[in-house]
């Protein structure tokens, strides 16, 4: 079953690709469609720079988002040994988001086409750094820290961060509101080629993170103590991991906006095939997580005729029949 999913991912990742760059507001005939993919992104042709300048990068922003945040939680996952873990969960994104949007209400464009990127990726280490306070708030030194509590931790750090993020949306002008309020939805209508090379930045953690602490994760899974009598310091562990999920996580809310569900739902897909080790599940996560964003993102433009919905909204019908669906089973 493993070798038939993966070699169906190629086939089934094409045909969502053409279809991204196929379908949109503007209908391109066949004819048009090809003749602006032979056309190269240089030309001036409408349909080429349809394609080359608004559809292409788009795709790629959907699927490294989408396997960006199933990376993150599956590594969030592992590194708590809870199932329901994920970068929305601990507050990474509603960090993300508040930094972002506090930059945009409060500052302006200080920092040109980088102000939502430095705005997310301070937001991001900010809502990390309240998450250990917390965590470790009147824990002894050396003592075990609850999965329990790393998830209420993340829980409470979510909801005061989304405080502080509709607060700062209540403060702005109603243009910078209501184009803010677009945003935290999550979209990938801002796609750039320009752009492009920041969430590529953010998919290198989460590499970084299987390679690096694949084999005290995969120890950690088994228990606190068997990791910690392999030699794994799990507090040190757990630092580094949320640090490599926060930077990551920043990035695809830096371009997309806060997008939920997809760190939750994938990893979840992909353990009945792969099993439970990181190093196993992770590049199929990410795969898998890319091709859920593109067809989501599909979805967000073809639902309704006139107008696109924003991407979270789909991910988060979509998380919801997961969830019910996941309770009804167990």
């Amino acid at each position: 079953m493993k070798r038939v999913l993966s070699i169906s991912a190629l086939p089934a990742l094409s045909v969502l690709a053409f279809l991204e760059v196929t379908l949109g507001s503007a209908s391109l005939p066949w004819h048009s469609l090809q003749a602006g993919l032979l056309a190269g992104p240089a030309s001036h042709d409408i349909a080429a720079r349809i394609i080359w300048s608004l559809r292409m990068p788009r795709l790629v922003l959907a699927f490294l988002t989408g396997a960006i945040l199933a990376g993150a939680g599956a590594l969030l996952q592992a590194v708590t040994r809870n199932p329901l873990a994920d970068p929305f969960l601990f507050g990474l994104s509603s960090g993300s988001a508040t930094g972002a949007v506090a930059v945009i209400v409060l500052l302006g464009d200080v920092f040109g086409v980088w102000t939502i990127a430095f705005g997310a990726v301070g937001g991001a280490f900010v809502a990390t750094f309240a998450l250990l306070l917390l965590v470790s708030f009147r824990s002894r030194s050396g003592a075990r820290v609850s999965t329990e509590r790393m998830l209420l931790s993340g829980l409470a750090i979510s909801f005061v961060f989304s405080t502080l993020t509709n607060l700062l949306i209540f403060w702005g002008d109603r243009n910078t509101a209501q184009s803010v309020l677009f945003w935290t939805m999550g979209s990938f209508s801002a796609a750039r080629w320009s752009a492009l090379p920041l969430v590529v930045l953010g998919l290198l953690p989460v590499i970084f993170g299987k390679w690096a602490f694949g084999a005290d994760l995969d120890a950690l899974m088994a228990g606190e103590e068997t990791a910690a009598s392999l030699g794994v310091q799990t507090r040190k562990l757990r630092l580094c991991v949320l640090g490599l999920c926060a930077f990551s996580c920043a990035t695809t809310v830096a371009l997309c906006g806060p997008i939920g569900f997809v760190g939750l739902i994938v990893p979840h897909l992909i353990r009945p095939f792969w099993g439970r080790s990181v190093r196993n599940i992770l590049i199929p996560a990410m795969v898998a997580g890319g091709m859920l964003t593109i067809l989501s993102d599909l979805l967000s433009r073809c639902l309704l005729p006139s107008q696109e919905l924003p991407v979270g909204i789909v991910i988060s019908a979509i998380g919801a029949c997961f969830l019910m669906g996941l309770l009804t089973r167990r």
